[in-house]
């Protein structure tokens, strides 16, 4: 395999100036995840200054970096290092010729990614890319864009957004075959007006189509028509998924089996069944969208229904953990690193459906979500009735309103707590595990129950 970048390429890219040639194997700006043979990017923001640690990246094994400034090492030397990033990321699109996916959503957008790269990596034999963890702004786009193999075949971008214009930037630098939106639904609402205000500025993300593209958007949405409008705008091939009768990616059947889904689908022509390692009817309609993208870039659409039933729950995003306990081993669903209305409902229902005699909810707040933030964490109450939540923890003032009306007599769990902290939740927890229990922990990430997911998963509760 050939060198990812050499000097001369990155200047050329970016208009800058070699001092010292270097060839380097990946690309970070983080000095900390630098390992040997990696490209350093020293960008500056408003809090730090990536040069202050150009030394470390190159104790760690960097073999060249970009800077604004001369330094002691290997590097080409830019006017701007953020804008030198974007060059890069522009430079690996132009010279690639891999089929581009890229996906959003209010919810959902990197398990799909994760599903779509299993799939296409599966079918090409190991020649799929992908964004990593959850990089999908103005920084981790074109990051993730420049870490793209010359070799690629398929490549697999997350783009996300809080504000109207940002997918456009976005979707215009990574110029996707396919664009996938995954759901619309209440999140970061803090910054619209409405729902469909929401829906526009996720339908940005076909702006970047490339001629002949495909927009692939769920038929179930209520928003459906404003995103397949918007979508036409920039292509005539337009696909829907779901379940309904109507769309092109449709799940014919869907049954609940040993921890996941059996799913019978029509893909285009095609009619195709799989199993679903994580369970979930969101999870199924978002395998839809995947299988219809696979179709679509002429991937191999058996290794990808395949390659489902592999699919492993991610840290953070629904990943399942099965505990040893004195008192008979728990399950724990771990969602802590995200939280909207929608994420919300599909996470309660997933507790709903763990075959355990006692369920618990770990819940924090659910953030950006502006003036309607009272009524959204109130709208909970009902969901954890209907799941037979027996017992509830509420972490943040975002709950103050719900704990209220549920002391006042609301249907809810048998048995609540609220506090103000993480810390606080964990210390609660403790007091409650009985073992035998489905456990799960949601909630946004600046909420920080992550913690107490690692104290449940180290046996420390």
């Amino acid at each position: 395999m050939s060198a990812l970048w050499t000097a001369d390429e990155i200047a050329q890219a970016t208009g800058g100036t070699v001092h010292g040639e270097f060839q380097a194997n990946g690309v970070a700006f983080d000095s900390r995840e630098v390992g040997p043979g990696d490209l350093f990017v020293a960008l500056s923001g408003e809090s730090t200054d990536g040069h202050r640690f150009v030394d470390g990246a190159f104790a760690s094994g960097a073999a060249g970096a970009i800077t604004d400034r001369a330094v002691d090492h290997p590097h080409v030397l830019v006017g701007d290092t953020a804008e030198a990033l974007r060059a890069l990321a522009r430079a690996s699109r132009a010279r690639t010729d891999a089929r581009i996916i890229g996906v959003t959503g209010s919810a959902g957008k990197t398990g799909t990614k994760e599903m779509l790269f299993l799939g296409l990596d599966r079918g090409s034999r190991g020649r799929a890319h992908r964004s990593l963890k959850s990089y999908n702004n103005h920084v981790g786009v074109p990051l993730s864009l420049a870490r793209m193999p010359r070799e690629t075949a398929f490549g697999v971008f997350e783009m996300g957004m809080n504000h109207a214009g940002e997918l456009s930037d976005l979707t215009r630098l990574v110029r996707p075959d396919v664009a996938i939106v995954t759901t619309i639904a209440p999140a970061h609402v803090e910054f619209f007006p409405d729902e469909a205000a929401i829906a526009r500025a996720k339908s940005e993300i076909f702006e970047g189509l490339v001629e002949g593209g495909t927009a692939i958007v769920p038929r179930d949405n209520p928003h459906y028509e404003l995103l397949r409008d918007a979508a036409l705008e920039h292509t005539d091939r337009v696909i829907s998924f779901g379940f309904h009768e109507e769309a092109e990616a449709r799940a014919v059947e869907a049954l609940d089996r040993h921890g996941g889904s059996l799913v019978t689908a029509q893909i285009g022509a095609a009619m195709l069944c799989y199993r679903i390692a994580q369970p979930g009817r969101h999870i199924v309609a978002n395998s839809l969208a995947v299988l219809a993208a696979v179709d679509a870039v002429g991937g191999d659409l058996a290794s990808a229904g395949l390659a489902l039933a592999e699919l492993p729950g991610l840290a953070g995003r629904g990943a399942r953990h099965l505990i040893e306990h004195v008192g008979g081993p728990l399950l724990l669903i771990d969602e802590s690193y995200n939280a909207n209305p929608a994420s919300m409902k599909a996470a309660i229902a997933g507790l709903a459906a763990a075959p355990h005699s006692r369920r618990v909810a770990v819940l924090g707040a659910m953030k950006e979500l502006g003036e309607k933030s009272e009524g959204y964490h109130a709208d909970i109450a009902p969901l954890l009735a209907d799941a037979k939540v027996d017992e509830a923890i509420f972490v943040g003032p975002e709950f103050e309103n719900l704990v209220e009306k549920l002391g006042s007599g609301l249907e809810g769990p048998a048995r609540f707590a609220h506090c103000g902290t993480a810390d606080e939740a964990l210390a609660l927890l403790r007091g409650k595990i009985e073992g035998g229990e489905a456990v799960l922990v949601k909630g946004s990430n600046s909420v920080g129950l992550s913690k107490l997911v690692s104290a449940l998963v180290d046996g420390e509760v």
